[in-house]
């Protein structure tokens, strides 16, 4: 099950497209849907989770808490909406296009990418720019 739940003053428009989508990044790299929840915050609140758990005194866009267990893909995906605006603007992109890379992000490191070294960053950003590919097609 994929839910979204939102914190801020924010919603997206296409929410059965995107759990779609979702659910054929998970199937597609070899694993089952659990349960996954999408919170949508503003920076203060993805700040204080920051502090809390990583002891990270910064802004970021995504938070993600794994309990995937085996091949059955589970955790919660905090995203920041202020911080991928911010983030379209700095990239150049289009808002949705980023807030789409960014879901997919927290979904891929469930399935095990990393993103810590330039060659994990780029197997990262490929499989992104792959599932992003497909989202017209769900």
């Amino acid at each position: 099950m994929i839910s979204f739940n939102y914190e801020t003053d924010f919603e997206l428009n296409n929410e059965t497209q995107i759990k779609n989508w979702i659910i054929d990044v998970i199937t597609g790299e070899g694993f089952k849907l659990g349960e996954i929840n999408y919170i949508f915050c503003d920076d203060d609140y993805l700040l204080q989770l920051n502090l809390e758990f990583l002891k990270h005194d910064t802004l970021t866009d995504i938070i993600s808490f794994d309990y995937t267990i085996g091949k059955e893909i589970s955790g919660d995906i905090y995203i920041s909406v202020e911080r991928v605006k911010d983030n379209s603007k700095d990239f150049n992109v289009d808002f949705a296009e980023e807030l789409n890379r960014v879901m997919v992000h927290g979904v891929l490191h469930y399935c095990g990418y990393k993103d810590k070294s330039v060659e994990e960053e780029s197997q990262m950003r490929l499989k992104e720019n792959y599932y992003i590919g497909r989202l017209s097609n769900i």
